[in-house]
């Protein structure tokens, strides 16, 4: 008789242990539903899967880049909306970061030859010491202007976003929609030809 009521106690546990497991599942498949109509609800950009180099997301399946705002390695204020209107290259970066080394320049030779042509550069500098950024920037010729963020909030506003991967970048549309999403290294071949992409796209 023990050894019975010994057996139900443990077919019991098993039991509320499956049955806990099942009602935790569903508190995390209710989270990501929520979030995912939260996203639909505002239209604003989720990212879900990188984009192929040298290649931007089809016009119609485009959604609204986030506002963010922050400060400037120089310490004067950035706002968004100053990118408005034009092609963005939004490149997330660090001084820390070997192929940032490699992927910068190429980055800033492309900056040089398409700045009068309505393309806006953005540099996002993550983990990093303000110093050490400036020193960096200043090292490798770099013209365009970088927010200082060092706890990576405007990576965070980017819904979805893999904050961690640097560098990556993001480019947006005339009408400020996430138009391509690059983790990883990229070519300056491979961003110039993505930028003039975007660049032919009709403005109206």
């Amino acid at each position: 008789m023990t050894s019975s009521t010994g057996s139900d106690r443990v077919i019991n546990r098993r039991v509320l242990l499956i049955a806990a497991g099942a009602l935790s599942s569903t508190a995390l498949l209710g989270c990501s539903t929520r979030a995912t109509n939260d996203a639909s609800a505002t239209g604003e950009f989720e990212f879900r899967e990188p984009t192929p180099t040298a290649t931007v997301i089809p016009e119609e399946r485009r959604a609204p880049a986030p506002a963010f705002s922050g400060e400037l390695l120089d310490g004067t204020g950035f706002e968004s909306s100053s990118l408005a209107g034009d092609v963005a290259v939004i490149n997330f970066w660090g001084s820390w970061c070997v192929p940032c080394r490699v992927e910068t320049p190429e980055f800033q030779a492309v900056h040089a030859d398409v700045a009068d042509r309505g393309v806006e550069f953005l540099g996002i500098d993550v983990k990093d010491q303000r110093q050490m950024a400036v020193a960096f920037v200043e090292r490798l010729g770099v013209a365009y202007p970088s927010v200082f963020d060092p706890r990576g909030e405007v990576a965070m506003a980017f819904r979805g976003f893999p904050a961690n991967v640097v560098p990556s970048t993001i480019l947006l549309d005339r009408a400020g929609r996430v138009a391509a999403v690059y983790t990883g290294q990229v070519r300056g071949e491979d961003l110039r030809a993505a930028v003039e992409l975007l660049l032919a796209e009709d403005r109206a």
